[in-house]
């Protein structure tokens, strides 16, 4: 059986004498990103997708899923799920377990993941205010970015042991959170529209998001207030980022005993868009 580390199906690029990386040169055509085509478009790789798709399963909380789990969590053939599961666990993105049939992340998918929050300049611009604006609410704070159907966690900081609710970097919060909201209510009518309706059942309750809109406007925040979770308040604010790397939403968040809903509105919301403001590009 080849492993990652003999396959010749994977170029890497190599490295010089000095430990530096040397990239190859752009590609002559460019795509454009967003062009409407989505799956209908000839650069389309289907079979990329789907391994994508199983990849996904494996959210925060899930040890390990069987093929049959991964089969009714993306709807795919049993047949074509074996396929792509004993390809992801030959390039080391999956590992298999005989002694349950099922499979987990491998280190691959670390790999992946590291390199993304190493590039990401916002991420490290941002630690320093969340850390200082946990250290003030004692709440967790967040910052996050739209993930397709959640927001996806990029920076976590906890800022008392008084919080059960420890949610780490990687985990994928549901549009129905503050966060969600927030990312939701900063879209233009028409994009909001469409992300709801590709959302389906999964997407937030229309009201909530009018809710969320006009919170925006009012007071420049978006509120979750025992909604996302039982007996957790959260406030968020989303801006564009200064380094130009998109549209983020930093959140602030714990139980009602440590935030009760009237502190959240009138002492955490203002220091959390304070905490913005040297992130957050002209246009926000």
């Amino acid at each position: 059986m080849q492993s990652f580390s003999d396959s010749k199906r994977i170029a890497h690029p190599a490295a010089k004498p000095d430990g530096k990386v040397e990239l190859s040169q752009p590609a002559r055509r460019k795509r454009v990103a967003g062009s409407g085509e989505g799956a209908n478009s000839p650069d389309f790789i289907t079979a990329l997708a789907r391994g994508l798709d199983v990849l996904r399963c494996f959210r925060h909380g899930v040890a390990a899923l069987g093929n049959l789990d991964l089969a009714r969590l993306t709807g795919l053939p049993k047949p074509t799920i074996s396929r792509i599961t004993y390809t992801l666990t030959e390039l080391g993105y999956l590992r298999y377990h005989p002694d349950t049939g099922k499979y987990s992340p491998g280190y691959g998918v670390l790999a992946l993941g590291f390199g993304l929050l190493a590039g990401l300049e916002v991420r490290e611009l941002a630690k320093a205010s969340m850390t200082e604006l946990a250290r003030a609410t004692g709440g967790a704070v967040a910052l996050g970015a739209f993930d397709g159907d959640a927001m996806t966690y990029v920076e976590a900081i906890h800022g008392s042991s008084a919080l059960y609710l420890r949610l780490p970097v990687g985990y994928r919060a549901s549009l129905d959170s503050a966060m969600g909201r927030a990312y939701l209510a900063s879209l233009p009518p028409q994009a909001c529209a469409d992300a709801l309706t590709r959302l389906g059942e999964a997407a937030p309750a229309a009201e909530a998001i009018e809710r969320a809109r006009a919170e925006l406007r009012d007071t420049g925040c978006c509120y979750a207030i025992g909604e996302w979770q039982s007996g957790i308040n959260a406030v968020a604010v989303p801006f564009s980022s200064i380094t130009g790397e998109g549209v983020f939403v930093m959140s602030c968040g714990g139980p009602a005993s440590l935030l009760p809903e009237a502190d959240l509105r009138t002492r955490v919301a203002p220091l959390l868009r304070a905490a913005i403001v040297g992130l957050a590009g002209a246009a926000s």
